[in-house]
């Protein structure tokens, strides 16, 4: 009788953490449906951040001068549940030379804290496939969606 309960009980709690898993299903909700893409950029949303990421420029920061044989790509804003992500790119030869993110969440200290944490690794991930399949960032879903799809948003207009 004892194991009966065992297993009923270890079979429950199994059942249980296999209905609770969440897997990851990248979402193109926010780029479908827009057809243009945006030039401009909101002064407000920029934020003061140093990262050591090759290839980007920082934060809300205006772009670079191109050099011959390189052109901007910029993203739609993706709207998600914390705010606009938009993306913009510098590309040379078809190939990802520099990420700049235009517009990102700042409503609060922790939104600003996320998009710090999960920029940088979005950008290496960029720069590292030269496509829009990247991961998203643990700890960071919504804007790592936001950021994909303006990403993705960039490079059906570009490259």
């Amino acid at each position: 009788m004892r194991r009966v309960i065992l297993a009923v009980t270890a079979t429950v709690a199994g059942l249980v953490a296999l209905l609770s898993f969440k897997s990851h299903a990248p979402t193109l909700a926010a780029a479908t449906g827009t057809t243009g893409g945006s030039s401009t950029s909101s002064s407000s949303t920029s934020t003061s951040s140093s990262s050591s990421v090759p290839g980007e420029f920082p934060t809300g920061s205006a772009a670079p001068k191109l050099t011959s044989g390189q052109s901007t790509l910029t993203g739609h804003v993706a709207d998600t549940v914390y705010g606009p992500v938009q993306v913009q790119l510098i590309v040379q030869d078809s190939k990802i030379v520099k990420v700049a993110i235009l517009e990102q969440p700042t409503s609060t200290i922790h939104d600003i804290q996320i998009g710090e944490f999960a920029f940088p690794r979005l950008i290496s991930e960029t720069l590292a496939a030269q496509n829009g399949k990247i991961d998203a960032v643990s700890g960071a879903s919504y804007t790592s969606q936001g950021y994909i799809a303006s990403l993705q948003s960039a490079l059906d207009h570009g490259i």
